[in-house]
């Protein structure tokens, strides 16, 4: 008689061990949609545009690729186009974002303080925001005009002849930049507004027992109270200062920025080369340039903002 050995019953699993799987996975499986969302449309077009920036495309035969290396860097560094729009990237961003962080800063300490239709006021800063870019830039762009224009009228009743805005270099910089800072001065006095509620309301006493008038206590309790919220806010104005493309698009209606390209951002440059001339390989270039710049910009704040933490931390 051959005897064989049972067979080994399979022990079931225990549910701590499915309970501890399940609080493992969990988190990961509550991120993936985003990060699938972000490789499809964020990391794959990012990837494939460097890949393009180093071939001549043209738009009407994007299947003929013809390898150029850095070709289209090099052909952007002796355009002196590309130059010229860089530098008014700078200049606009420079006009429309110190103003309007400067104002969007003055505006959240007031609606700080108990003031009558304070909610009111709040949700009309957010109007500017939630409108249109191509409604507010086409209105703009009336008021901006140079005959009939609203704002050449006012400047006529003091005795200022009219300005032409659409042609001159600092004056139509001033007014695209006007129209940035019309559209998120509110929102940036919002964010403000929401960091200086966190700020303890013992420190603002302190101070008004101490006779430190409003202003006083803006420079001496907000502002300190507030350096994350400034560092934020700069660095999302300055992205969003870099990639300026409706603004100068509307305001004359033409991809050069003017006639002599005097107000054309990187952006509009890029949307040029791209859908005007059909060179899409010298505009992926001219978007990987753009972020790039955007790196080193936010780059230098980071390093601004962490130096100054270290000196203060030091004394």
């Amino acid at each position: 008689m051959t005897l064989t050995a049972p067979a080994e019953i399979a022990k079931p699993r225990s549910p701590f061990a499915a309970r501890r799987l399940r609080s493992t996975l969990a988190p990961y499986a509550y991120v993936a949609p985003f990060f699938t969302l972000f490789a499809a449309f964020g990391l794959f077009p990012l990837i494939y545009t460097a890949f393009v920036s180093l071939y001549r495309v043209e738009l009407q035969t994007p299947g003929d690729m013809e390898w150029r290396g850095f070709g289209n860097y090099a052909a952007l560094l002796n355009d002196q186009y590309f130059w010229t729009a860089l530098r008014n990237t700078f200049t606009i961003g420079v006009l429309s974002t110190v103003p309007q962080l400067v104002m969007a800063l003055g505006l959240a300490h007031l609606l700080n303080y108990k003031l009558r239709g304070r909610t009111f006021l709040r949700t009309a800063m957010l109007l500017p925001y939630a409108t249109s870019v191509a409604a507010a830039t086409l209105v703009f762009a009336q008021l901006f005009g140079r005959d009939f224009g609203l704002v050449n009228y006012v400047l006529g009743l003091v005795g200022i002849g009219p300005v032409d805005w659409q042609t001159g270099t600092l004056a139509s910089q001033i007014a695209v930049s006007t129209i940035v800072i019309w559209r998120w001065t509110g929102y940036n006095a919002l964010i403000y507004l929401a960091g200086m509620q966190s700020i303890p309301s013992e420190l603002y006493e302190a101070a008004e027992m101490d006779g430190a008038s409003r202003w006083r206590q803006l420079f001496h309790v907000t502002l300190p109270g507030l350096r994350p919220t400034i560092l934020f806010t700069v660095v999302v104005s300055t992205i969003g200062a870099t990639q300026l493309f409706g603004e100068p698009l509307l305001f004359e209606g033409s991809m050069s920025g003017g006639i002599s390209h005097q107000y054309q951002t990187l952006g509009l440059y890029m949307y040029e080369q791209g859908w005007g001339f059909f060179h899409l390989g010298r505009a992926a270039a001219i978007a990987w340039v753009t972020f790039l710049l955007i790196l080193v910009l936010v780059g230098a704040n980071a390093l601004i903002a962490r130096r100054r933490s270290r000196k203060e931390a030091g004394r």
